[in-house]
């Protein structure tokens, strides 16, 4: 809690949350909001003044962010991407794709123009680890939607595997059940849209995780477990307990994991989490910045992943809410500010 209100308090988050589980067992050994309340405030029923401070502060501390804060992905979502293309045969690990600044597809309405999908810088030639670690949205552009010669997984394989990794549908546990979020896909965009079909571009930015696109930290850190723990998808507990309960399992090789495990721990030696590149425990991690609105001015900043790397027991989700898309520092700041403390008052979470 104190890292995430440091970090928002610095540089102007709204809020955030932020969630460490067990990927073996699903005990859940660390849940926080920020902002909070005091309960005893309202237990105790006097300070009238404060109560109506709460129900009125514009950054909703009644709101707990883990369970059924609704927030846009972005980037986080690319490993489940990767693991389907894996799954369904779309794209060799080592394949490369040019990742240039954008693509560009032709405007239905007015063949003359171009509809441009922008990356959010170039980065060269990219296979699927390097993709994950350096979080190429022109690479999963092109695998999620198909862009020329590369085939592309589809609207509807997008849909059914972020599914199959709980994204999109309440968990049924009676303290953890919480908002269901949503995964857009041609149904929801018709009932939504009074009858609008669904467009490539749509498919393009729901396999980045934008789009119409809203996830819990709690589905968020369920989903990242099963990177960690090979497939197995955790009921979420408070009880401690040295066996977890399985839900479902996803049944993919494991060396499909693995190679998404690889890009992840890359993302942390030279990708777009080397924040959390530190000396006392290896870390795998994939960030997200999620654009917000029409102007994008305004972004949700997360940071997510596992520890120990070559043993991995705890997956982390990250979010920092609201804040300006020009600041430097964001979720995986408050996710580091959290290490560096555990590894000197809690280093047996590492071992």
């Amino acid at each position: 809690y104190s890292s995430i209100k440091d970090i928002a308090d610095k540089v102007g988050f709204s809020g955030g949350g932020g969630v460490i589980m067990d990927v073996h067992t699903g005990e859940i050994i660390a849940l926080t909001s920020y902002p909070e309340f005091s309960s005893q405030v309202m237990s105790d029923k006097t300070d009238k003044n404060l109560v109506t401070k709460y129900l009125t502060d514009k950054n909703t501390p009644f709101l707990d962010r883990v369970i059924d804060g609704q927030y846009i992905p972005g980037s986080i979502v690319k490993p489940f991407v990767a693991l389907a293309a894996l799954k369904e045969n779309i794209i060799d690990p080592t394949t490369n794709i040019v990742g240039t600044a954008y693509i560009s597809i032709k405007n239905q309405y007015d063949p003359t123009k171009e509809t441009i999908f922008r990356d959010w810088k170039a980065h060269g030639l990219v296979n699927m680890r390097r993709a994950i670690a350096v979080s190429s949205d022109v690479y999963f552009y092109e695998v999620g939607g198909g862009y020329k010669d590369q085939k592309g997984l589809g609207i509807t394989k997008l849909d059914q595997y972020f599914r199959l990794f709980g994204f999109g549908k309440k968990i049924e546990s009676s303290f953890f059940t919480g908002a269901s979020g949503a995964v857009p896909n041609p149904d929801w965009k018709a009932k939504t849209f009074n009858g609008e079909p669904w467009r490539l571009g749509d498919t393009y930015l729901t396999a980045i995780g934008q789009y119409a696109f809203q996830v819990t930290p709690i589905q968020v850190v369920r989903a990242v477990a099963s990177l960690a723990n090979s497939g197995a998808i955790l009921r979420p507990t408070i009880v401690k307990t040295d066996q977890g309960e399985v839900e479902s399992q996803v049944d993919m090789p494991e060396s499909n994991f693995r190679i998404i495990r690889e890009g992840m721990r890359m993302g942390a030696l030279e990708g777009t989490g080397t924040s959390l590149n530190v000396p006392y425990v290896k870390v795998a991690t994939k960030s997200g910045t999620a654009e917000l609105g029409v102007t994008t001015e305004n972004v949700n900043s997360w940071m997510t992943g596992f520890f120990p790397y070559d043993n991995p027991k705890y997956a982390f989700a990250v979010v920092m809410e609201r804040g300006s898309r020009h600041n430097l520092i964001g979720a995986g700041a408050a996710m580091r500010e959290l290490l560096d403390w555990m590894s000197v008052n809690t280093p047996e979470y590492f071992k």
